[in-house]
């Protein structure tokens, strides 16, 4: 053994597993192992000595001047270790989520002299099944607190109005949890009544209640080994407050009817739209609970505070409609229609608009004359203003035409019958129909092989 050889730096390091990087003060990398080199295909002789921006973001600028929160920044004003969500590029120059690590490596005077950034990239959401898009910077940071207390027991509290997609951002802290292979269980107190929510969520035992002809498990025994999401946790009666409570802090549940007491192993997500914290001062929540259930509140922010996701988003709902994908990549007037408007119903009310508007093209490519939100007469707007989005009161329009603008609610006999009335011109039945040319060809064909 050689007890005068010391290992170098770039030894050091390259035996981590994954990407690492020392930067300077001036954003000038120092040293990076070969997992980095390897993730951006380039040779350790061309990384050093170029700015971490210029490699990562393929930017110009520091990424603190497009809007993203700058680990370096971070850790040479206060002298501690960061922890951030970013957005890099692939060696295929593809966008890609990661989860940056970052630390302070000090001199012998303890003044920060180097940063040590720790790079996780994080499989992408729909590779686990899981879709949460976003790369404004509100989304990141909700992103980035996820990431840190998904991997957790920790109770995790989602707050935001209603459409802001909790139920998907509870699904992504599951996939992301110690628990992903055990169960995802929902439970809406929203739209079930007391005893309903009480035989629900903790179950019965035989003979319980009239009709009860047999034991059946409750949401909180079927989610044992996983994750119970209890949505819109502000509907919760005060009995059940109670109840919930018990089961938060001793892991074990009775059910309706019953006398012992069922250890479970749970990993509870609430989700609200209401304000807990004035319900509390009312007295209409208990308090107990609140701080029991808030342990890591996050707020999701509505689509009007990250408007920089509505392309995104967009892009993604179209590709699950029929005949929406021809729409990617969004047209410029279209960016700028989807742009004007607030979304008081949030990520949930730009899937409906988007969808409305692909009917409404009937097989044709969507224009920004297709859109209409739910807020607007769309007698503001002249007909002939084309570049212009249409607004409209969408309850005005029968529950009928609703229907029959729905390709899955059609009836072969409603198909015939509009043929009949536009006398066989496919175009205009498809249209009154509110789907798409190929879509009723489709029908068509069925109809013809089933009879």
């Amino acid at each position: 053994m050689n007890d005068k050889f010391k290992p170098s730096c770039d030894q050091i390091i390259d035996i981590l597993p994954d990407p690492f990087v020392i930067i300077d003060r001036d954003y000038r990398i120092v040293a990076a192992n070969k997992k980095y080199t390897q993730r951006f295909n380039l040779g350790s002789e061309s990384v050093i000595g170029q700015k971490c921006y210029r490699v990562s973001h393929h930017s110009d600028k520091p990424c603190s001047q497009h809007g993203e929160h700058c680990p370096l920044e971070t850790v040479f004003e206060t002298g501690q270790s960061a922890q951030v969500m970013h957005i890099h590029y692939d060696v295929e120059g593809k966008e890609e989520y990661v989860q940056l690590q970052a630390n302070p490596i000090c001199g012998p005077d303890n003044r920060v002299l180097y940063m040590g950034e720790y790079i996780n990239p994080v499989t992408q959401y729909e590779d686990r099944g899981v879709v949460l898009l976003g790369r404004s910077r509100p989304m990141l940071r909700v992103i980035s607190m996820l990431q840190r207390v998904a991997p957790t027991p920790t109770t995790v509290l989602l707050l935001g109005e209603s459409g802001v997609g909790k139920e998907q951002v509870a699904h992504y802290l599951h996939q992301y949890s110690s628990r992903p292979a055990g169960p995802f269980v929902v439970v809406d107190c929203g739209s079930l009544g007391e005893s309903l929510i009480e035989s629900e969520l903790f179950g019965y035992e035989k003979g319980a209640f009239t009709g009860a002809s047999q034991r059946k498990k409750g949401l909180l025994e079927a989610a044992h080994g996983g994750t119970l999401l209890i949505d819109e946790v502000g509907e919760l009666p005060a009995s059940l407050q109670t109840k919930l409570l018990r089961v938060l802090e001793t892991g074990t549940l009775r059910r309706v009817g019953g006398t012992d007491y069922i250890k479970i192993n749970v990993r509870v997500v609430a989700a609200t739209h209401r304000n807990l914290k004035q319900m509390v001062s009312d007295g209409s929540f208990r308090e107990d609970l609140y701080y029991r259930l808030s342990a890591f509140p996050i707020n999701i922010p509505p689509l009007r505070e990250r408007k920089d996701d509505i392309s995104l988003l967009a892009e993604h709902f179209l590709k699950s409609i029929e005949d929406g994908e021809q729409n990617i990549p969004l047209s410029t007037e279209l960016i700028e229609t989807l742009l004007c408007y607030d979304y008081p119903g949030n990520a949930r009310e730009l899937r409906n608009i988007l969808e409305r508007a692909v009917i409404l093209a009937a097989g044709n490519p969507v224009t920004p004359e297709h859109i209409m939100f739910g807020h607007m007469d769309e007698s503001a707007h002249p007909a002939n203003e084309t570049t212009s989005p249409r607004f409209t009161d969408l309850s005005q329009e029968s529950d009928n035409d609703l229907l029959l603008r729905r390709k899955d609610s059609l009836s072969d006999q409603q198909v015939l019958d509009t043929l009949r009335r536009c006398n066989g011109h496919r175009k205009k039945a498809a249209q009154q129909l509110g789907i798409s040319e190929r879509t009723l060809y489709r029908h068509m064909n069925r109809m013809r092989n089933s009879g």
